[in-house]
């Protein structure tokens, strides 16, 4: 059981990206998506984006569970304040609460990286304590 989540800015290109691995049911914490869909798992994203931004201004959701789903991965989706997208994809269909859980405590996270004043909007968020806490609340949820 794996996950691939990323953070896609408001002009629509990624900002964070974590590929991990579940915690729960003894699980290490690694990754174990198969070769053909690591290399698919920026294109899966991003195709449903499309349906995503359909959805926006036709429902005031803002948690989207089996948004989409390719090969039977599944898509789960939270749209911020702000427009950013958070993306997740992974194999799993019944962990519902718990992603969206997860989804809310980093849409937290990233309004205090956004208050940061040394960060500009759209860039790419790479400092390790972000990172860090990001994989706590993985290993919490996930």
């Amino acid at each position: 059981m794996s996950y691939y989540f990323a953070i896609i800015g408001t002009n629509d290109s990624p900002v964070y990206e974590l590929e991990i691995g579940t915690y729960k049911q003894s699980g290490d914490g690694k990754p174990n998506l198969p070769a053909d869909i690591k290399e698919l798992e920026q294109f899966i994203l991003n195709s449903s984006l499309d349906t995503l931004e359909s959805l926006q201004f036709k429902s005031n959701q803002i948690y989207t569970k089996n948004l989409d789903s390719f090969y039977g991965f599944t898509i789960f989706s939270y749209l911020t304040q702000g427009n950013a997208k958070f993306m997740m994809l992974t194999d799993l269909a019944k962990n519902d609460e718990s992603i969206r859980q997860f989804l809310i405590e980093i849409n937290e996270l990233y309004v205090k990286n956004l208050l940061n004043p040394f960060y500009n909007l759209n860039d790419p968020i790479k400092g390790a304590n972000f990172d860090s806490r990001v994989r706590v609340l993985a290993k919490k949820y996930l």
